[in-house]
């Protein structure tokens, strides 16, 4: 009876469009299509099955769309996390409460949440594609011989020839986590991810090292350490480890015992038969094994590598210092800030300039920054210890020990820090002389303290605690979702009737799921009367026109008409508003709404009362310095975001002054930027169709036909902020003392690299914008001069990200500071 009326209703659109046509009204019909809803509802539930074949798919949009293993211990499909319009293909613990993940193919590129899916090829390779159809993660090796792609009941996601041999697995490609019977060798890696529900590979790593030897690494943007084994053993031997095995091989078995060849073996607390387990790198750079209660879903820790926390390096980044109070939290020296306050990796920064001279120091007990020693001396004195570092122009800080051996150790820098009552001794931080200290040398006088994100079971899956109260909600709760289970479908089945009736296009389920988010669908009639019949133009670019309107509730805000050229079709504009839509930076021109109506394309955005940049760099309105300097450090946080942390990484094409808006306070706003062509992380060769952007703001790579990557904004970008210190339109052409056409710019670059050279420092005075009468920061100036010349290199590998520059020009905001670009 279940496969009758399964058949019958995917037959039922065509049954209904004809009788629709016979009847005066849709809703005669209602009835009998709720019936067989209904029956349907009360029909056999299909099976889950644990095998693609050859050419079937699995699909974003489907969330029952999943291989499932056959006892039921593991599924695999698209992970999400809640709020985010991220996905990854990913293979899960089908009990764990929050899905807890194994494995992930596309960790570092997530796909959309329409139109992306997982096929088995008819050729044998297994694709994960996104909406747009580009390829975000693929098996390789592949082979014809593929017949399918099985989910094992030991986690393992394997393609297989029609004999069962395993052609491909996932086993092969562990991401953060070991499971039962997955062998480790030397050619594999664990790797955490860069935090809570942040997928991205990060710093900490296991893997067998050139010894032989299992070991945990930090592996970040400036240093690489081992901290496990732990350094202070003098032979591996001592740390229970040896290096005479050529094997390199390591597994975690059912009873929840691990064994490697290097001598290494541990097992769980709860070791035994049936235990659910899982090996695991936690993104505090913990490795850890769990057991699963599979009662309550829950997570228990059996066993750590490290005991206490402080001892990974790299945890509080440079300068900062781990401690605990009682639990682990990185800390700040005195005359030391966070160098980001939301990301306690990157460290602290000193507030002071470092000079050779003129130096004392600062006492901080029972602190110690490990490696990075320039020498280490024994029996000496404190001070003579403290004259070692004085004569060294490198010395950052040195390390007196308080053991009876007069041991000193003098440190070029500063990283790896912990604050411990067990060891014995103290650091000595050098300050210039004029900073005075009547502060206590505690870490906390800094003020700027921050608790880790401590991994435990919480980590994986949040605490659960079951009383009465939550008893009854939870009947209430399940109660609310059966009824909703009934109505929802029946609503959702009239109402696609209902425009079905009315010949609405298919595309407007796109719409209704875009209308009911964030946005707001203006009508045509509704923007027309806002803009009083488009009246007031603001602008023109290659993207269309921008009018000024008034809204009914009084919010101004700035129509975009979106020209023929731009948008091809529904398909074109609903990917333009979806990939709006997902962006949000407060250096970027926040969207309010659209207009898809008939042949009538528009997006309302938020108005800017202080326009665009150019309007106030090249006219008799020019910007004060301050405000100039603003707007290079915001518009590079706005890039910087674009390429380096949203969702859909885009490459902007078009970066240039009338493409910079600011608003009451001169904060800039970048502006059309959803219109650029999306580029994805890792892809080699061009992403855009068509030549873009304004004529002496592109990137010579557009006119050679090379690839195009994020470096063309940087390139644009670097032309902008010239422009800013000169005041002057530096795409203009001149002619040069021989006579012959020369761009501006040429001789601007040309000029400054001339003076960098040789280490002149008073052509600032000379170079800057005349308009500003001195008023500005020599430092900050010339750090821009130096930033904009590497971001407009003709060899786009040597120009730096915006993620760089931008941390470079937040190292100038104090206009007393002396900063330079980093060599990326």
């Amino acid at each position: 009876m279940g496969n009758f009326l399964f058949i019958y209703i995917t037959h039922l659109p065509t049954s209904v469009a004809a009788t629709m046509a016979a009847e005066t009204s849709v809703c005669q019909e209602i009835p009998s299509i709720i019936m067989l809803f209904l029956l349907c509802l009360s029909s056999t539930a299909v099976e889950p099955r644990s095998s693609l074949s050859r050419g079937s798919h699995l699909s974003v949009e489907d969330a029952s769309d999943v291989l499932t293993s056959q006892d039921n211990t593991f599924t695999c499909g698209f992970y999400n996390v809640k709020g985010a319009n991220a996905y990854w293909f990913a293979i899960w613990y089908t009990h764990s409460m929050e899905k807890t993940t194994v494995w992930m193919a596309n960790r570092e590129k997530p796909v959309n949440d329409r139109g992306s899916r997982l096929t088995l090829r008819r050729d044998g390779a297994m694709v994960l594609t996104d909406v747009d159809g580009s390829t975000a993660w693929q098996t390789n090796p592949t082979s014809t011989e593929v017949d399918s792609a099985d989910l094992l009941n030991s986690g393992n996601l394997v393609l297989r020839d029609r004999n069962g041999k395993i052609l491909w697995q996932s086993f092969d490609y562990p991401t953060d986590t070991l499971l039962p019977n997955q062998t480790f060798t030397n050619s594999k890696q664990l790797t955490t991810g860069i935090g809570k529900y942040m997928f991205g590979s990060g710093y900490f790593s296991l893997f067998f090292d050139e010894n032989n030897v299992l070991t945990l690494t930090y592996r970040g943007p400036e240093i690489s350490s081992i901290y496990w084994p732990s350094p202070d053993c003098s032979t591996i031997f001592e740390c229970g480890r040896t290096n005479y095995n050529s094997s390199r091989v390591a597994v975690l078995d059912d009873m929840g015992k691990f064994v490697s060849s290097d001598g290494l073996q541990f097992g769980a607390s709860d070791m035994g038969v049936g235990i659910k387990g899982l090996l695991k790198m936690d993104f505090d750079g913990n490795l850890t094994l769990y057991s699963l209660n599979v009662s309550t879903g829950l997570w228990v820790v059996t066993w750590e590598a490290l005991i206490k926390l402080c001892n990974v390096h790299g945890l509080c980044g440079r300068n900062g210092v781990c401690e605990y109070t009682p639990s682990p939290r990185c800390s700040c020296p005195p005359h030391f800030e966070p160098t980001d306050s939301t990301d306690w990796g990157k460290g602290c920064k000193p507030k002071f300039e470092r000079t050779c001279k003129d130096s004392h120091f600062v006492e901080l007990t029972h602190v110690d920054y490990y490696g990075f020693d320039i020498n280490y001396t024994q029996a000496i004195s404190l001070q003579q210890c403290r004259q070692l570092c004085l004569g060294d122009c490198r010395c950052q800080a040195f390390s007196y020990r308080l053991d009876g051996k007069g041991w000193c150790y003098t440190k070029s820098s500063l990283f790896n820090g912990y604050k411990s009552p067990a060891f014995l001794g103290n650091l000595y931080l050098r300050l210039p002389k004029e900073i005075q200290t009547t502060e206590p040398t505690n870490l906390n006088a800094s003020g700027h303290v921050c608790s880790i994100n401590m991994i435990n079971t919480t980590e994986i899956l949040p605490s659960y605690h079951t009383n009465n109260q939550r008893s009854t909600f939870v009947f209430l709760y399940s109660f609310a979702l059966a009824i909703g289970a009934f109505e929802i479908p029946i609503l959702v089945l009239g109402w696609w009737l209902l425009f079905r009736k009315q010949g609405v296009p298919d595309l407007v389920e796109d719409g209704y799921r875009t209308i009911s988010s964030q946005f707001r669908n203006f009508s045509y009639a509704e923007l027309k009367g806002a803009t009083r019949k488009f009246k007031e133009v603001l602008g023109s670019g290659g993207f269309g026109v921008v009018y000024k309107g008034t809204l009914e509730d009084a919010r101004v805000v700035a129509v975009k008409r979106l020209g023929d050229e731009v948008i091809q079709g529904e398909e074109g504009f609903w990917a333009e508003v979806s990939t709006i839509g997902k962006i949000n930076h407060m250096n970027l021109v926040r969207m309010w709404g659209f207009c898809w109506e008939a042949k009538h394309r528009l997006l309302v955005y938020k108005f800017l009362e202080n326009g665009s940049l150019d309007k106030h760099l090249f006219s008799t309105s020019f910007l004060g310095w301050k405000d100039r300097f603003r707007v290079a450090y915001g518009t590079a946080r706005g890039l910087a975001y674009l390429h380096h942390e949203c969702l859909e990484w885009v490459i902007h094409c078009d970066i240039k002054p009338e493409n910079i808006l600011l608003d009451n306070k001169y904060e800039p706003k970048i502006s059309d930027f959803g219109l650029a062509k999306l580029s994805q992380r890792g892809v080699t060769g061009s992403q855009v169709s068509r030549i873009r952007g304004t004529k002496g703001y592109m990137a010579p790579e557009w006119a050679m036909n090379l690839p195009i990557t994020a470096k063309v904004d940087v390139y644009s970008y670097g032309v902008v902020i010239l422009e800013l210190v000169k005041g002057i339109r530096l795409s203009d052409w001149a002619v040069n003392d021989s006579g012959e056409p020369e761009s501006e710019l040429n001789r601007f670059v040309s000029l400054a690299r001339g003076r960098f050279r040789k280490g002149e420092k008073s052509w600032v005075d000379e170079i800057v914008d005349p308009r500003l009468r001195g008023n500005f920061s020599r430092n900050q100036a010339a750090s821009i001069i130096e930033v904009g010349i590497s971001c407009v290199e003709e060899d786009r590998n040597k120009r730096p990200t915006m993620e760089s520059v931008a941390q470079v020009l937040l190292a100038c905001e104090d206009e007393t500071a002396i900063c330079a670009p980093e060599n990326k």
